[in-house]
């Protein structure tokens, strides 16, 4: 009588960068009981590609000029099931917040290892959370320090997106704030991406009446 077979790990990597995204291909590859079954470069892909058949997907945060928050936003919306595990470069704890309330699962940095990866997967396919130990580390020290930290609008933001939203309230376009901050257009482009992801706005109008009503564009 022959044993029943345990149904693979069903993965898809999303990562804009072509030697991460096809190295942690073959890695992942090399596992029992994890099966690649669909690669992304961007967000257009990735929602074309992640089907009903996928049980995890690899999210980085930076999908050239996508925001993978908003990826795993739109994914996990249209499919519940779906467990993302973040693997990113990013350990701020406004990317970790927001990857959260995009529906991460799990957020790991592109230093973990192998075997952390793979405890990952395994992990958030369960149904579990899971965090890499830096991450977690600084979770720890801002949830111990919150209490005596100065209260900013949209903690969720980085400092520099935060700067950017104010300027958005203020009026300015993207090429004026560019100037102005000493960025690339599409540096500015990427920033309120980010941003209308991180506050759950559908387009830079509602983004700027969020912001003046938190106290933002003033002179």
């Amino acid at each position: 009588m022959t044993e029943p077979t345990t149904r693979p790990i069903r993965v898809a990597v999303v990562d804009d960068h072509p030697v991460f995204r096809l190295g942690m291909a073959g890695l992942l590859g090399s596992l029992d009981g994890i099966e690649v079954v669909a690669l992304a470069e961007d967000a257009a892909r990735a929602v074309e590609r992640v089907t009903e058949e996928v049980d995890v997907v690899l999210m980085d945060l930076h999908l050239g000029e996508d925001s993978g928050i908003e990826t795993t936003r739109t994914l996990v919306r249209a499919l519940p099931h779906l467990a993302v595990l973040v693997i990113t470069m990013d350990e701020d704890d406004e990317s970790v917040v927001a990857a959260v309330r995009a529906g991460a699962r799990g957020y790991l940095l592109k230093s973990a290892s192998p075997e952390e990866v793979e405890r990952g997967i395994r992990a958030v396919a369960n149904g579990e959370a899971i965090m890499g130990p830096q991450v977690a580390a600084r979770a720890m020290a801002s949830l111990t320090g919150s209490r005596t930290s100065v209260q900013v609008p949209f903690p969720e933001l980085s400092d520099r997106e935060r700067e950017v939203l104010d300027l958005v309230a203020r009026g300015y376009d993207n090429a004026t704030i560019a100037r102005r901050l000493v960025l690339s257009p599409k540096t500015v482009r990427n920033h309120v991406s980010n941003v209308l992801a991180k506050l759950g706005v559908p387009d830079r109008a509602q983004a700027m009446i969020t912001a003046r009503r938190a106290g933002l564009g003033g002179e």
